[in-house]
Order: C-alpha cells, then structure tokens, then sequence
C-alpha cells in the first residue's frame, strides 16, 4: 500500500516533537521503512532511524532528512495546526511547532525512498535512509556518529539533502562551496551586588552592565571586521532582575555568532570573551563573568564537484532556470558533520516550499519571498503541494545521479 504522503505530512505536523524527543515520529518512520523492504536499525545516537536498502554493486548514497520541532506556539490557522506541548532542555514547559519545515524533509524523504524501492530495477547500489534527531540543536548528526552510525550501516559515498525555503515551490537553489555559516550559541552571566533600586551607589549594578556589554558587543562586527567579511552577531536574550525596585545579583545574556570562516568565527568569539570580561572589569563586577558555550554547528560546505553533478541532475528535473544559486546562506546545519564523518562529499540544497501562485506574474519575487513568514517563524506553512511531490523528485533525482 503506497504511503499517503499529503495525511502523513498533516499528521507528522501536528505532533511535532522536541529535540532528541521524537519517539513517535521515529515510530512513524521505522513503520515506513520496514514495509518498503529496508533493513532498519533504530535509536542511533538517542531517535535516530536509517534504513537500508541493499541492491547489487554499486555506489552507497546517503539522503537525510531532520525531525526535530521547535518550542514555538503555532499561528498558522491551519486545521492541522499543532497544538502539542513539551518539555524543553530547562524543564519547562513548551509549545511545541514545526517551524522549520522538518515535517517537510521527513515526509518527502519518505516518499523518496518509496519511489527508489520501486524502480530497483533502474538502479544499482545502496540506499541509506537517515532520519536525524535534534537538529535544532546541533547535537543530532554528532550523536547518531558518536553512536555507532557507520560501524551499523556502510559508509556512503556521497551525502544528500534539502531544506525546504519559502520560495516558490518547483525551484531549487544549490551553492557550491560554502554554503551555510557556522553557529555557536553562548550563555554569559555578569554578577553584580544587588541592593535597592533607592541607593544604586551602594551596588554594582549587572543590568547596567549587560547594558553596555550588549551595545559593545554589536560593535564586534560592525567596527571590528572588514567590509569583506561577514558575520552575524546578536544578543537574543537579556535576563535580569524580579521587581522594578530591586537592582539584582546577577544578569543573563544568550548570543549568538555565525560565520562563514573558521577562521573569522575564531577571532570573534576571542572579540566576545574580551568584551564581556573588560565590561565586567570597568564595572568593577566582583566576580568574574561565566561564558559558557553551549552549541556549534559547524559551517556547512558543499563539494564543488559533486554539488555541479547533482545540479545537473535537479536541472534535468525542474528545467535550468529553476535551479538557481543562492549564495551563502546565513542560517545554519549540522548535516555536515555526517559527511566529515563519513569522509564523503556533501550537497545539500534548498527547495521551495511557497505557493507558486502567489508569485505568478510578480515583477520582483525576491521582494514576495522576503514577505513571507520565514523559518521559525510562527506562521510558517510550506504549502503542501506541490512543495511534497517537488521535494520527492528532487531526491529521487540527485539519488538516481550518484546509483549506479
């Protein structure tokens, strides 16, 4: 019986499931695979599931496809919106939403295989199926190669994937080289000797010093680095304090840097920890700051050679004018980290999720896309089709480019 995948999609999206907490969609998953003929091997690296279909000699390609939601509530107004809730990391309590299209890439990845296990007679090699936990996080492509992943199942020679983009469906965008930036997530804490909000004098005052450690830090990028460079630096969250009177102990930061050189990213994250300890220093903080790091992604880079092989392919697909070049990206992914670790090339594209109607006959389309709820977005909402059957073909058809 051929999976349904438009009622796979809506059910997938309304039961999203936090980070390294997808038990049911790997349930879902695994189900899938296990009747399509794959042999597949759960719980890799926490929920991850890969299935495996072996058919004669050839090359072994690797497609992905991440499960994880996001702790966002849903305003889409869809009448299979989620209403799910979670636990996150800190023990609270979330909704819980498919913000970023993973729903997407598990479901069109699905169909993909489906497509693939039928057409065995057109295709020589294995097929890797990897469904990845946690990619929110940056943890769950780590885990699954911490745990085991390639001494359970062959190394591929190539990995593939996509990540769908409001842009209008049936258009793929693909950059050779690197592609996205790198991430890294921080936790500061600026302590301070609280008192009453009367008598500042008698105090160290860590909201003043968040303050200015926050302006200095935007300062990084824009009067530190070149013209040429490129970076991106934000301070996400300020927490401080319990009463409008009260001046606290302690106050809280959450950055975060991307770059798109290893190099350029080392250098500001040195930036940081002198800005934050010279803030606290002319502060005149009684303790020390604590900067903690709390995740990294790495920079996600596509194989030249590989990334104009399987261009070829999506072209042949969509038509030449469909495929386009996206140039660097700044969000980020940790797909890259299975194909460092499998010493094995990457592509790993984007694929428009919007309704092409809504961008028929516009003059300026990059100005329509940028009207667009975006990723993470509480109103994000891929259009279902034809954003599943492009996603389908788009993997089929870089898969069949690398099988035998």
């Amino acid at each position: 019986m051929a999976i349904d995948l438009e009622a796979t999609y809506r059910d997938l999206h309304a039961h999203p499931e936090l980070s390294f907490q997808e038990h049911r969609t790997a349930g879902i998953v695994a189900g899938h695979l296990r009747r399509l003929g794959l042999v597949v091997h759960e719980g890799i690296g926490g929920t991850g599931v890969v299935g495996v279909l072996a058919n004669g000699a050839g090359p072994t390609v690797l497609l992905r496809a991440d499960m994880d939601g996001l702790p966002v509530r849903e305003e889409t107004g869809l009448p299979y919106a989620s209403t799910a809730r979670g636990t996150d990391p800190d023990g609270k309590d979330v909704p819980v939403m498919h913000a970023c299209g993973h729903d997407v890439h598990v479901t069109a990845l699905l169909g993909a295989v489906e497509r693939l296990a039928g057409e065995r007679a057109a295709w020589s090699g294995t097929l890797i199926a990897l469904f990845q936990p946690a990619e929110e996080l940056g943890g769950g492509a780590r885990a699954m190669v911490e745990d085991g992943l390639f001494q359970r199942v062959p190394t591929p020679d190539v990995v593939l994937g996509q990540h769908v983009a409001p842009f209008p469906a049936g258009w793929v965008g693909v950059h050779a080289g690197v592609a996205m930036a790198s991430a890294d997530s921080l936790s500061v804490t600026l302590h301070g000797v609280g008192g009453h909000g009367s008598r500042p004098e008698a105090t160290i005052d860590p909201v003043m010093m968040a303050a200015a450690t926050t302006l200095r830090l935007n300062a990084i990028v824009s009067r530190e680095l070149s013209a040429t460079s490129s970076a991106v630096l934000t301070v996400g969250q300020l927490h401080a304090g319990t009463k409008h009177n009260v001046i606290p102990n302690h106050a809280t930061l959450g950055i975060s840097l991307r770059a798109f050189d290893e190099s350029l990213r080392t250098r500001i994250l040195t930036a940081i920890d002198r800005v934050v300890r010279g803030e606290a220093a002319a502060a005149g903080a009684v303790r020390d700051p604590e900067i903690v790091h709390d995740d990294h992604f790495p920079v996600t880079v596509n194989d030249a050679d590989a990334t104009e092989r399987t261009r070829a392919a999506l072209r042949g697909v969509f038509g030449p004018g469909q495929v386009i070049d996206p140039g660097h990206v700044s969000g980020s992914e940790d797909v890259g980290v299975l194909a460092t670790a499998a010493g094995a090339p990457l592509v790993y594209w984007f694929l428009g999720g919007a309704d092409p109607q809504v961008f028929a006959g516009v003059a300026d389309p990059v100005a329509v896309a940028a009207g667009l709820p975006f990723n993470h977005s509480s109103r994000f909402a891929p259009a279902i089709q034809p954003a599943l059957d492009h996603g389908v073909a788009a993997l089929v058809a870089a898969a069949r480019e690398w099988l035998g």
